[in-house]
């Protein structure tokens, strides 16, 4: 190849492809970004920040209605679902023109259009199907959106879409996906979310918030099934408490559309079928990746149904391409592409490849409760070969949760009986979301129950309740 456009270029420009291109960009790379839609990707636009703009006011909702619990008097609390709405999609676009600063700032060429692969070096881009969304308050800077361009690495992260069944595609209408379930105009009376993952439940919090009657089915047998199961049951008590009826074992077996509602049909594990009726459905069975009309087969990139194979440090079985993100399959988790799109682009620049460390990555779920985690299930734990000890403290036994009013949840720690490793950590209840950065950091230092023992937490915070929780592993809560 006589000349050769880019050191680098990036397909999508998601949470892994826009951190990519900067961490490029700083390392000396001439790169460019390849985007069709917008930049930011699904976490930016309809994912991750929009969704949490709205649980955020939904969690506002509701301390305005406990308001008189705590000695203030308020008039009628009645939530606005337009200036919600109105509020998370600004956010998203304030972080969108964010992300245009930051490639414009590190010179990164965007280049607006629909990515194909034609050789191992070589990418056709075509002018998209549908008009890109730019942003408003930054020019980057951009070439040519079509044409041919050459690069001497390429990185794959195109993302991923909701995933569909055989008689709940989407219309926009009565059944929804999260980019319908975003944007709602009213809350309806009644909904059913299929699907219990974070999404599923994220939105059944937001939606009960609102006054919606909402039903929540999950195939498996119990919610969130990527968690502990102790703290999954208690995730479901609390929805139970809420008003949120939970049936697991069950699917959706028919589904008929009238004019202002869907009739559905469920069938349980006893094979047992009910008959109800809903105003919306959200389909939230998780979702499949971008792999299609990339021109992967052409390049010789493998691939299946969870995503592009890779060798465990993003390297796919074509020199030179690499697949980072939700493409290249779970934990379909923006920080998890982002840390991915680091380590691709370092392991490019100096031939060191490093092995992503997925139990090391937490996952974070922002319903009411909240729910987060990282490693080892007590259950992985034991299948795994440890002998395990496990500690437990619950929030009803801690000061500052009691001041916060919300005092239910627990936090569980799951050590190595010989060793004293930190195995993995389970916690739900008040900002645990943010806590279980302290047992992130834990687990990365490969730390003891020794180690966590002799530190000291500041009184009153919710992260006293951690520490009961390590001390009750070896039998010397002081708070239960």
């Amino acid at each position: 190849m006589a000349k050769i456009d880019y050191d680098l270029i990036i397909i999508g420009a998601g949470p892994g492809g826009y951190v990519a291109a900067i961490r490029a960009a700083q390392l000396g790379m001439k790169t460019a970004i390849i985007e069709r839609e917008h930049l930011g990707g699904i976490c930016l636009n309809w994912g991750c920040i929009p969704t949490k703009a709205l649980l955020r006011s939904a969690e506002l909702l509701g301390h305005m209605e406990q308001a008189a619990e705590f000695g203030i008097n308020t008039a009628s609390v009645k939530a606005n679902v337009p200036a919600m709405v109105a509020r998370s999609r600004a956010i998203s676009a304030q972080l969108n023109g964010g992300v245009a600063h930051l490639l414009k700032k590190n010179k990164i060429d965007i280049i607006w259009g629909e990515a194909k692969l034609t050789a191992p070096h070589i990418i056709s881009v075509s002018p998209p199907s549908k008009p890109a969304v730019e942003p408003v308050h930054v020019k980057p800077r951009q070439t040519k959106g079509h044409g041919v361009y050459s690069a001497k690495h390429i990185i794959i992260a195109t993302g991923a879409r909701p995933r569909t069944l055989p008689g709940l595609e989407p219309d926009g209408d009565f059944i929804l996906t999260y980019f319908e379930a975003m944007k709602p105009e009213t809350a309806p009376k009644s909904l059913l979310v299929v699907g219990s993952g974070a999404i599923g439940m994220e939105f059944a919090s937001f939606y009960a918030a609102l006054g919606t009657k909402v039903t929540v089915i999950e195939l498996l047998t119990e919610v969130l099934p990527q968690e502990d199961p102790e703290i999954a049951r208690l995730v479901r008590e609390a929805f139970a408490k809420r008003g949120i009826e939970v049936f697991t074992a069950t699917k959706v077996i028919e589904l008929k559309k009238s004019n202002k509602s869907a009739k559905v049909k469920l069938l349980d594990s006893t094979g047992s079928t009910t008959d109800r009726t809903f105003n919306k459905v959200i389909s939230a069975i998780g979702v499949i990746p971008n792999i299609e009309n990339l021109g992967l087969d052409t390049v010789g990139v493998d691939v299946t149904p969870m995503g592009i194979v890779t060798d465990g440090t993003t390297a796919t079985t074509c020199p030179g391409i690499y697949a980072i993100g939700d493409v290249a399959g779970g934990p379909m988790l923006a920080h998890k592409a982002e840390h991915e799109a680091v380590v691709c682009v370092e392991t490019i620049v100096n031939g060191q490849r490093q092995k992503l460390e997925k139990l090391r990555i937490p996952g974070c779920t922002y319903c009411q409760p909240q729910v987060a985690s990282i490693g080892l299930t007590e259950t992985a734990a034991r299948d795994a070969g440890h002998n395990v000890k496990v500690g437990r403290f619950p929030f009803a036994a801690n000061g500052k949760a009691i001041v916060m009013s919300e005092a239910s949840g627990l936090v569980k720690t799951v050590f190595d009986e010989h060793t004293g490793e930190l195995l993995g950590a389970h916690l739900v209840g008040p900002e645990v979301t943010e806590l279980i950065q302290c047992f992130v950091t834990a687990i990365g230092h490969e730390t003891t129950d020794e180690h966590l023992l002799q530190l000291v937490y500041a009184h009153p915070t919710l992260s006293e309740a951690m520490h009961e929780s390590v001390l009750n592993a070896n039998g010397i809560a002081i708070h239960i």
